[in-house]
């Protein structure tokens, strides 16, 4: 039995991944912003489930939180990143304090809570980290270019971080899905209030009054929860972990068209040094 402290528990793939890690016997400090939206998975597992206030972009209650999760199960085993939401805006629709609560909460709330429970992992010198991240930080869609960014913030340090646990017996990895049948692409979903015509085309396709995508995605929540576990279990957790037929294909995709790219610009790349 490990202990789970999974942030974004309200919905989608956050409750998913709850419930399956309490199925699976393990203990799980179940967070959301508001703590009654998940009350019922910590009622439905009384000696295993602690639900817990959490908003990510608040210090105190990043550390109230693991000091809570530490008291009641006397350690944290394995962090999941998941708290997150999407932003729809061309880059020039982009209000900066908007852009501003999307760091704050994708990446700097997911960098708040690796402090917060980095130093028990290092004392015990074992521990996972798991970074939600999405196949957007590689795809790149217009009109989602701040969400990428967040994303691709978060791998980046995430890459960094697992170099530097790796030899104190953490794992660090990133998981990429694609769409899945959650509230991301609904209710969670904010963009700019402002619609510049001239992106009408590219990003204003794709913002929410005309984007059909919700309710049809081809992820499934539950079939992901349970990968998931798995790679967190395995004996060497992935460094990046991709979701879904669609992640992966786009995955592919992105890789082959940069190798063609990189391969055509390679004799120019290499005409910058000193000639001797």
């Amino acid at each position: 039995m490990s202990t789970w402290l999974i942030t974004g528990c309200s919905t989608g793939l956050g409750r998913a991944l709850t419930q399956a890690v309490l199925d699976r016997g393990h203990n799980a400090v179940i967070t959301a912003r508001d703590a009654a939206r998940v009350q019922d998975l910590a009622d439905a597992h009384p000696d295993t489930a602690l639900a817990l206030p959490l908003d990510v972009t608040d210090p105190v209650q990043v550390t109230e939180t693991v000091k809570l999760a530490e008291e009641r199960f006397g350690a944290i085993d394995v962090l999941i990143n998941n708290a997150g939401y999407g932003y729809r805006a061309a880059v020039e629709e982009g209000h900066v304090a908007d852009v501003q609560q999307l760091f704050a909460t994708n990446f700097f709330g997911a960098v708040d809570m690796i402090k917060a429970v980095l130093p028990g992992m290092r004392a015990r010198r074992s521990g996972v980290i798991a970074n939600i991240s999405s196949i957007g930080a590689r795809t790149n869609a217009p009109g989602s270019g701040y969400y990428s960014a967040t994303k691709a913030a978060l791998e980046s340090v995430t890459a960094s971080l697992r170099s530097e646990v790796a030899p104190l017996g953490i794992a660090a990895m990133v998981v990429e899905p694609g769409a899945f049948r959650t509230d991301f692409a609904g209710r969670s979903l904010q963009q700019s209030p402002d619609a510049i015509a001239d992106y009408a085309e590219t990003a204003g396709k794709r913002r929410k009054e005309n984007d059909t995508t919700h309710g049809t995605q081809p992820g499934d929540p539950a079939k992901a929860a349970q990968v998931l576990i798995d790679a967190v279990e395995a004996p060497e957790p992935p460094s990046m972990l991709l979701l879904g037929d669609d992640a992966v294909d786009a995955f592919r995709r992105t890789e082959q068209n940069l190798r063609a790219e990189l391969d055509a610009w390679e004799p120019k790349s290499r005409r910058t040094g000193f000639s001797a």
